[in-house]
């Protein structure tokens, strides 16, 4: 079977499901995307390690780890995405050290993450792309909008549970919205050295939204 290397094309929290995130993976060479839903600590790790100029004053789980292979000189040389069972990703950590290659079981959210810290490369095969993966199909001179559009609608359809209630969306008394960009990158780099990573990934999104 092929592989298809993915980059993480993005990660939203779901205003209905409490502690659910989408995070959002697309082929390299291709217009699919693969929608994965994952935890509230997965999904805050990631969104650590993509915001490259904001450093938790302690390390994260992650980060710990990363630390521990770097002391021991184990690297991750790539994580593939193997199986999709009723679901459920299944990922493995291809890992090396002194020239001798082990694979280690890990979930995708966590595997991931940890991609991003060993600036390893994510993939999955031909036939799981075939299967989960949404084609994105832009034609015309507002491609770049459209794709926008039609990412947050796959985040967004991620997310939804047969519990969803349409009345517990996003409300326009967000306290969020009523601050400015400036004020909101403050109050997300209070957000970090507080520790408070799930306040900082909701700030993080309202800045990238304006973005």
């Amino acid at each position: 079977m092929s592989l298809v290397r993915l980059t993480i094309k993005g990660i939203s929290y779901s205003q209905t499901q409490n502690g659910a995130y989408a995070l959002l993976l697309s082929e390299v060479e291709g217009k699919r995307q693969l929608p994965i839903v994952i935890g509230a600590f997965e999904a805050q790790s990631i969104a650590i390690a993509l915001e490259k100029d904001i450093r938790p004053p302690r390390p994260l789980t992650h980060d710990l780890f990363k630390n521990f292979s770097d002391r021991f000189a184990i690297n991750v040389k790539q994580v593939i995405i193997h199986k999709l069972v009723d679901g459920v990703f299944y990922s493995s950590l291809i890992c090396e050290r002194d020239k001798i290659e082990e694979i280690i079981d890990a979930r995708t959210s966590d595997a991931i993450a940890l991609a991003l810290r060993f600036n390893a490369p994510i993939f999955t095969y031909k036939n799981i792309l075939d299967k989960a993966g949404v084609f994105l199909k832009t034609s015309d001179g507002k491609a770049e909008e459209k794709e926008v559009q039609k990412t947050e609608l796959i985040i967004q359809d991620a997310l939804k549970t047969e519990d969803d209630d349409p009345s517990s969306s996003e409300s326009d008394d967000n306290p969020l919205k009523k601050q400015s960009l400036a004020e909101l990158k403050k109050a997300l780099e209070d957000a970090v050295s507080k520790e408070d990573y799930e306040a900082a990934a909701k700030i993080r999104d309202e800045i990238s939204k304006r973005e």
